[in-house]
């Protein structure tokens, strides 16, 4: 598993492999994302801090692994999965605020 690190802040958690993480960790439309979520009323990305993707640590892993375990619509999107999607999760570590319908 790998975590997103934004100014030495873990934010989220796949498990995607090391080069899916990059690509999606980087891409254009999750750096959207950062900018507009919001955590403590503000974005989680600023747009110019660096992005570090690095291995995930183990209480991460076990935040990412407790958060699914917890979310029962995961357990429902996790049985389509297995009709051929990649099954990549994303969890973020901290506290995301009210999202609007199209996030």
């Amino acid at each position: 598993m790998f975590t997103l690190e934004i100014a030495g802040k873990a934010i989220a958690v796949t498990n995607a492999d090391e080069d899916q993480a990059q690509e999606l960790f980087t891409s254009e439309g999750f750096k959207d994302d950062l900018v507009s979520f919001r955590s403590e009323n503000k974005p989680l990305w600023d747009g110019s801090a660096a992005l570090k993707v690095r291995r995930s640590l183990e209480d991460e892993i076990e935040a990412f692994d407790d958060i699914l375990d917890s979310d029962e619509e995961f357990e429902e999107e996790e049985e389509e999965d297995e009709d051929g999607d990649d099954g990549i999760d994303v969890v973020f570590l901290v506290e995301i605020d009210e999202m609007g319908d199209d996030a």
